[in-house]
């Protein structure tokens, strides 16, 4: 051993010989104590699956977006981006200040790669900020055709110790988004013993997966398609019953309930009651889950947790999660809700065995396209029939709900109409408040008696 290496040790230095150092880091010393106990807070990060949902995830307050192009993503299913939508939506992203990840987080066969490197080539030249990778081959071509490009690795790569961690970093990687199967507590002590120049981020919000992070067979073997490769069918979702091999056709309910039982169905993760606990371990970024979301979700989830990052921020000491905002989260499609992995290892409770159905109490009728202030008129297009007389709510991407009786629409030439019933029409309703692109008009649903 060298004198060099035999004086750290003996100073308390952690000092690793396995290749070159990317740092020495004093075992004792926490996170916090190295930054000198400066609380950052973190990135939000918001999911969108298309040129819509980037523009309202800007709109209600993400500081970052991760989208997805047609191929090289775990998300096949969702809209996701042309090549030109990626390049619009970086320039629109940049000019608020924003910043745009693509995921390249497949696990790639060899017929994968074919086109690879000029997809990442146009990342590079479009101004993405960074790429989001799983498998090492891919990560190898982005260090060779775009050096420059800022590389984070996706929660498909597993990371779920220090040690994996530091090795990731030492290949290039500036920021992990750890695996869901982590506790607060072994998160901290990742933290606490990788370099101040590695980023962390951590999902906060949507569902679980009952893989780790996604490395799931059963859409394969049920489904022919593989989640590793983008195409997830969720078969966790389906209901399953229990079929004695010689009585073929009698299905036995796994529990008493007669519908049967969704027995790998866990609960939505959120995490919105616990930002101080997050913000204490010195993660980088909060993660909402949701690609295949709607622009409401996105909204919806977006302005709850920027509106308690901020409260945090305005008053570190003083802040105390509001738990109206919670149930503002409520309001868009959700199933219920479960701390996940932070708090120990989930219990029967995380998982929703009666049903796979979403929780739905509110219809997003209208998006607001624009606002003529001369008529006090809201240009909107509908996403959900309504008509004269429905009571809506009205989410803003800045300030407080507004409640508004819609007492008159009018159709794009200006003929008064009862109701817009067509998908994507173009209506304008009398308001008295001026509104911001991309508010949302919202109906509570009725419940009727069985």
């Amino acid at each position: 051993m060298l004198l060099f290496e035999k004086l750290c040790i003996k100073m308390g230095f952690l000092f690793s010989v396995e290749q070159e150092p990317i740092e020495i880091v004093h075992k004792n010393l926490s996170f916090h104590e190295r930054m000198g106990a400066k609380m950052k807070i973190p990135e939000l990060l918001a999911p969108a699956g298309d040129l819509e949902r980037l523009k309202i995830a800007v709109a209600y307050g993400a500081d970052a977006v991760y989208i997805g192009g047609k191929r090289f993503s775990l998300r096949a299913f969702a809209d996701n981006f042309e090549w030109d939508e990626i390049r619009e939506g970086v320039e629109y992203a940049h000019r608020y200040g924003r910043r745009v990840y693509v995921t390249l987080n497949i696990f790639a066969h060899n017929e994968d790669l074919n086109g690879v490197d000029d997809y990442i080539r146009f990342l590079a030249d479009v101004g993405v900020d960074a790429v989001i990778v799983s498998d090492p081959g891919i990560l190898s071509i982005v260090k060779d055709v775009a050096p420059d490009m800022e590389i984070h690795l996706s929660t498909q790569a597993n990371t779920t110790n220090w040690r994996s961690a530091v090795f990731w970093h030492r290949q290039g990687v500036k920021r992990i988004i750890m695996a869901r199967e982590l506790s607060l507590d072994e998160i901290k002590e990742i933290r606490d013993k990788t370099p101040d120049t590695l980023e962390l981020e951590v999902f906060v919000h949507g569902a679980m997966c009952i893989s780790y992070s996604g490395r799931c067979l059963l859409s394969n073997y049920l489904a022919g398609r593989d989640s590793n490769r983008g195409a997830c069918a969720h078969p966790c979702r389906w209901k399953y019953y229990l079929v004695e091999e010689k009585r073929p056709g009698e299905y036995l309910p796994v529990m008493e309930d007669e519908r049967g039982t969704y027995i790998l169905n866990s609960k939505d993760l959120c995490m919105l009651g616990h930002i101080r606990e997050l913000i204490d371990i010195g993660v980088d970024g909060f993660k909402i889950e949701g690609r295949m979301k709607s622009s409401y979700y996105v909204a919806v989830t977006v302005k709850a947790y920027r509106q308690e990052l901020d409260e945090y921020k305005r008053d570190p000491e003083g802040y105390r999660f509001d738990p109206r905002v919670l149930e503002e989260v409520k309001k868009a499609s959700h199933r219920p809700f479960t701390t996940g992995f932070y708090f120990g290892n989930p219990q029967s409770d995380a998982q929703e065995y009666s049903s796979s159905q979403y929780i739905r109490e509110y219809d997003f009728i209208g998006l607001v396209l624009d606002y003529d202030e001369q008529r006090s008129m809201a240009l909107v297009e509908q996403r959900n029939p309504f008509k004269k007389g429905d009571k809506a709510e009205i989410l803003r991407p800045h300030g407080d709900l507004l409640n508004y009786t819609i007492d008159q629409i009018f159709d794009i030439d200006g003929q008064l109409i009862d109701s817009a019933p067509h998908p994507q029409q173009k209506v304008y309703i009398p308001m008295p408040y001026r509104l911001e692109r991309y508010s949302m008009l919202r109906r509570k649903r009725e419940h009727k008696e069985a």
